[in-house]
């Protein structure tokens, strides 16, 4: 996988890599256990700090989006989710109320929004989500 960073968004450059990082395990790009670069080898290829890459590895670690295993590298975490239903739930209720205010502020319909929201689904592995119930 490819990531590409921005310096100039405004968003930051580890939030930019934790969101890449989860939409290739969305999108199926990133497979269960598929080694990621080091952080050196990874803050070397972006041209970015260390710490930058360490800080987006340990958030996604501690999302069980990731795991380490020492001597050996990082990883992507196998599904499901550590987190409870419930939690996994309320982020992503959360996340749709973001969405909706969004689509509401910017003029777009429901049904617009949910054209846009079927069309952009067809990019993503469903397959894996389901095994996370």
């Amino acid at each position: 996988m490819q990531f590409n960073i921005s310096p100039t968004t405004g968003v930051p450059i580890y939030q930019q890599l934790t969101d890449q990082i989860c939409a290739g395990v969305a999108r199926g790009q990133l497979r269960p256990d598929h080694r990621l670069p080091s952080v050196r080898e990874l803050s070397q290829l972006l041209v970015v700090n260390p710490n930058t890459v360490a800080r987006a590895y340990t958030e996604l670690e501690r999302e069980g989006v990731l795991y380490t295993r020492p001597g050996l590298g990082v990883f992507v975490a196998p599904f499901p989710s550590p987190l409870s239903k419930k939690s996994r739930r309320e982020r992503l209720l959360g996340n749709v109320d973001r969405l909706l205010v969004d689509a509401v502020r910017w003029g777009f319909s429901s049904d617009e929004l949910l054209d846009f929201i079927s069309e952009r689904a067809k990019q993503y592995q469903w397959n894996l989500a389901a095994s996370t119930s």
